[in-house]
C-alpha cells in the first residue's frame, strides 16, 4: 500500500496549488481526481486571472497540472470513494478497491453546478451553455442571453448581464424571484432585462452554437420559443461531502467549514477552495486557499501547529 505525507483530492485551481506548495515543502503528495481542473474547465475564455492574459480554463488548469508535475506531484485517476482515520493516518479507498494511506489529507474536490436536465443542454455546453455569468458573460456583450434561476445567483447573473448583453431574458419557474429583494428592485429598474415567471425552459436549440431556448408556460402549457446567443443555468451548486462527513464538521449546505487557514475540525484534514463555506466562488480565490491549506498542512506535520477549526463559532 503507497502511503503519502499529503493526499490532496480534487485537481482544480485549490488541489493543484496545493500540491505545489506540499511539494515544494518536499511532502510527498498524491492528487486524486476523476479528471483535472474543476469547474474552471466549464469556461471557454478567463481574462479575470491575474498575469496569464485571456485564455480557456482548460488551458489554464493544464498550466497548473503542469506546475504540480515539475514540482513532484503524483497525479492517481480516480475517485476517492471512502475517507477513514486510523490513528494518526488516513485511509482513503480509490474506487471502491483501492487503498492508499496518507499522514493528512486536503480536500479540494469542489461542487458540480445543478443541471436543467433538458434536450441541447449537455450538446451546446461551452458552446453558448453556461454555468457562471461572471466567467463567460463578457463573451456576451451586445448579444442576446437568456438566465434560468430565480435566487441571487440568477438574478445577481442577470445585473451583470444586463451591463453588458443588450438583451437580458430571465426565466424563473415560481411566480416570483428568491433573490433579496434589493437586488430584485435594481434588476426591475434594467430596461433590457425581460423576467418570464412561471416558465421552465423545456430544450436548448442551434447548430454549432445556442441558437435559442424553448420555455414552457407551468400554468397555461404554452410554449415560447426565444431567440438567444447565450444561456446562463443560475440554479445553485451542490458539493457531495458524504466520504468525509464522518470526519470533519459541515454547514447546512454540506460545505466543509474551515478556518482562515484551511484547517478543519479533524486534526490533519484541510479544505481549500469550492467544497468549503469561503464565499466568491472564483478560479482565483480557490488558487490562494489551496496554498493555504497547504501551508498550514505542512505546519502540521512538522509540529509547529496543530490548529484546528473551532467549529462551535461557526
Amino acid at each position: 500500500m503507497k502511503k503519502y505525507d499529503v493526499l490532496i483530492v480534487g485537481a482544480g485551481a485549490a488541489g493543484m496549488t496545493a500540491a505545489v506548495y506540499t511539494c515544494r515543502k518536499n511532502l510527498k503528495t498524491a492528487v486524486i481526481s476523476i479528471d483535472i481542473g474543476g469547474q474552471t474547465n466549464l469556461t471557454n475564455h478567463i481574462e479575470n486571472y491575474p498575469g496569464t492574459g485571456a485564455l480557456p480554463g482548460p488551458e489554464l488548469m493544464q498550466k497548473f497540472k503542469e506546475d504540480a508535475v515539475k514540482f513532484g506531484a503524483e497525479f492517481i485517476t480516480g475517485k476517492a470513494t471512502q475517507i477513514n482515520k486510523e490513528e494518526k493516518e488516513f485511509l482513503v479507498t480509490i474506487n471502491n478497491k483501492d487503498k492508499v494511506k496518507a499522514r493528512s489529507v486536503i480536500l479540494a474536490f469542489g461542487r458540480l453546478p445543478k443541471k436543467l436536465n433538458i434536450p441541447g443542454e449537455d450538446k451546446f455546453f461551452g458552446r453558448g451553455v453556461s454555468t457562471c455569468a461572471t466567467c463567460d458573460g463578457p463573451l456576451y456583450r451586445g448579444r442576446t442571453v437568456a438566465v434560468i434561476g430565480g435566487g441571487n445567483a440568477g438574478v445577481e447573473g442577470s445585473l451583470e448581464l444586463a451591463d453588458i448583453a443588450t438583451k437580458v431574458y430571465l426565466v424563473h419557474r415560481r411566480d416570483e424571484l428568491k433573490a433579496d429583494a434589493v437586488t430584485v428592485e435594481k434588476l426591475k429598474k434594467k430596461k433590457n432585462v425581460e423576467i418570464i415567471l412561471d416558465s421552465s425552459p423545456t430544450e436548448i436549440k442551434g447548430e454549432k452554437f445556442v441558437k435559442s431556448v424553448t420555455v414552457k408556460n407551468l400554468k397555461d402549457n404554452k410554449e415560447r420559443e426565444i431567440p438567444v446567443d447565450g444561456l446562463f443555468i443560475e440554479i445553485g451548486s451542490e458539493v457531495d461531502t458524504s466520504t468525509v462527513k464522518h470526519l470533519v464538521k459541515t454547514n447546512e449546505r454540506n460545505e466543509v467549514l474551515v478556518n482562515d487557514v484551511g484547517a478543519t475540525s479533524c486534526p490533519g484534514i484541510f479544505a481549500a477552495g469550492d467544497v468549503t463555506q469561503i464565499p466568491f466562488k472564483q478560479t482565483v480565490i480557490s488558487a490562494g486557499d489551496g496554498a493555504k491549506a497547504a501551508l498550514q498542512c505542512y505546519n502540521y506535520l512538522s509540529g509547529n501547529s496543530a490548529e484546528v477549526l473551532d467549529w462551535k463559532k461557526h
